[in-house]
This record gives C-alpha cells, sequence and structure tokens, in this order.
C-alpha cells in the first residue's frame, strides 16, 4: 500500500512561506520517522515524497531522505522547467528514486503559465528522462490544463489534488465539466489527495466528499486513480487516519471489488510511476 502524495520540510519562515499565520500547526519539521509511525496505523507501507518549494536544493535533500529511508520509493521533485532541463537532472542520474517533477502552477500570477512556450519546452524533455509531471492546479486552470495536456500525448501526467474542487462552498462546475475534459486523455492519472484541506477545516463531514469522489472514479475509473494523503497539509482538518479512511470508506460503501481498491492505493501509483524500475 502506497501513499502517493505526502511532503517533508525542515521548517523556516524563509523557506516555506506560503505556510502563513493560518497554517500555525505547519510551522514546525514534519519529517520521515513522523509519517512511518502514521503508517503503522493504517496498513501503508510506502510512499512518493512531494515537493513543497520550488527549489533544487529541496530536490536533493528528498532524494537523500529516501536513499536513508526506503519506505520512500519515489519522489516528484522541483526543477526550472524553463532553464536547462538536462543539465539540472543530469547529477540526479542514477538517484533512482526521482520519478517526476512538479511545478506549483496555482500560485503564478498568469493563469496561462502552464502554456508559456519556454515551459513547455522544459515539459517537452521529460520523457526521455521518465519522469512524470505533476499538475498542480485550481479549477480555474483546468482549461488551460486540457491544452496543455493536449500538446504531450506520451507524457505521463499527474493531476494533484482532483484540480481542488471548490468543496467548502458545495461548488461542482464549471469545475466538474473541466475535470471530465481533462480526464479524456489516457496518458493524465489523479491523486485522491488535498480534499479534507478544500472543505471547512472544522467541520466537514464525510458525505460532503462523497459527490466528488463519484465524478472522480467516473471520469478516471479505478485504473487511474492514487490515494494521497497530502501528509501534513492534511492535519490542519483531519488526522491521517482520518484521510486514510475517507476513499477506502466510500469504495467499500460502493461496493468495489478489493482488486479496485489495492490499485487506487498502491498498485497505480506502483504502474505510474514506474516504481518497479526503481529501488
Amino acid at each position: 500500500m502506497i501513499d502517493a502524495h505526502q511532503h517533508f520540510w525542515c521548517y523556516t519562515v524563509h523557506e516555506y512561506p506560503w505556510i502563513d499565520e493560518s497554517m500555525q500547526p505547519l510551522r514546525r519539521d514534519f519529517l520521515p520517522a513522523r509519517l512511518s509511525r502514521l503508517f503503522k496505523r493504517t496498513g501503508i507501507q510506502e510512499s512518493i515524497a512531494v515537493q513543497a518549494r520550488q527549489s533544487i536544493a529541496e530536490t536533493r535533500w528528498l532524494l537523500q531522505l529516501s536513499l536513508k529511508y526506503h519506505f520512500i520509493r519515489g519522489v516528484v521533485g522541483w526543477i526550472d522547467l524553463q532553464g536547462n532541463v538536462s543539465d539540472q537532472l543530469q547529477p540526479f542520474t542514477g538517484a533512482g528514486t526521482l520519478v517526476g517533477v512538479r511545478h506549483v502552477i496555482q500560485d503564478e500570477p498568469d493563469d496561462r503559465f502552464i502554456l508559456r512556450d519556454t515551459f513547455l519546452r522544459g515539459i517537452s524533455q521529460l520523457k526521455k528522462w521518465n519522469l512524470a509531471y505533476e499538475i498542480l492546479i485550481h479549477p480555474r486552470h483546468l482549461p488551460y490544463a486540457v491544452q496543455f495536456v493536449r500538446q504531450f500525448p506520451d507524457q505521463v501526467f499527474i493531476l494533484d489534488h482532483m484540480a481542488k474542487p471548490i468543496i467548502r462552498k458545495g461548488r461542482f462546475s464549471p469545475w466538474r465539466e473541466d475535470f471530465e475534459s481533462l480526464s479524456k486523455f489516457p496518458n493524465v492519472s489523479c491523486k485522491i489527495s488535498g480534499l479534507v484541506t478544500e472543505a471547512d477545516w472544522k467541520q466537514w463531514k464525510p458525505e460532503q466528499f462523497f459527490p466528488y469522489l463519484d465524478t472522480a472514479f467516473e471520469c478516471f475509473s479505478p485504473d487511474r486513480l492514487m490515494f494521497g494523503s497530502d501528509w501534513p497539509v492534511c492535519t490542519l482538518a483531519a488526522s491521517y487516519e482520518q484521510v486514510f479512511h475517507l476513499p477506502m470508506t466510500y469504495m467499500q460503501k460502493k461496493g468495489y471489488a478489493e482488486s479496485d481498491i489495492r490499485k487506487v492505493f498502491g498498485e497505480n501509483a506502483a504502474r505510474i510511476y514506474g516504481l518497479k524500475n526503481h529501488k
């Protein structure tokens, strides 16, 4: 069983400015030993560590952690995709655990950033390095993501957090329609992650998420969905166990087969990230 989306950091105000006053509980260190203790309560055995700041130094640090803690099966790091991609990736050759890269599109002032020529040029080089690209966006970016993905039919793409539907307001359109459009590309997968922090942090109920999960399963099917905790960000609204049980309970209530549950909770991550080719 694999948690396909979690983070580590040694907190400083300077390096993590996105952790604002509303996220006070996150203003401390979150390291592998703490996460491994949480695994024992859920049955999760391995994870994918995802970048939390846009820094080559962080990518290098996450790879070093993955060598020390073998439950970290893969790292989704950051590189400057508008720079020389090969020069940046070459030092990581042989590291064995770099499985993808991500840029924080959701924070870019330009909503069309993902369509910039310089950015597209960088994306075009990822396939030869066998790296996935993770799409981190808000619902308003989905139409641009459709245009973006259309240009790279052979590149592996993974949509993070279901594109962050506005769950706290119970809003579906136009997220649902645009989400469905993106799902039509067979090279795009999606993470069931980051949902609790899109709801009311204090008063959410599991049933609030079910209509959004209905859409995700209808669009991507169990073959292209992956569970991710988004730990420790998820702890703003829920415990690790609650985040784990949310999609698990949903799938059980909907009568999904054990084989489908195994796909969503590990097998898809191993296949999509190509973990068999790594450690």
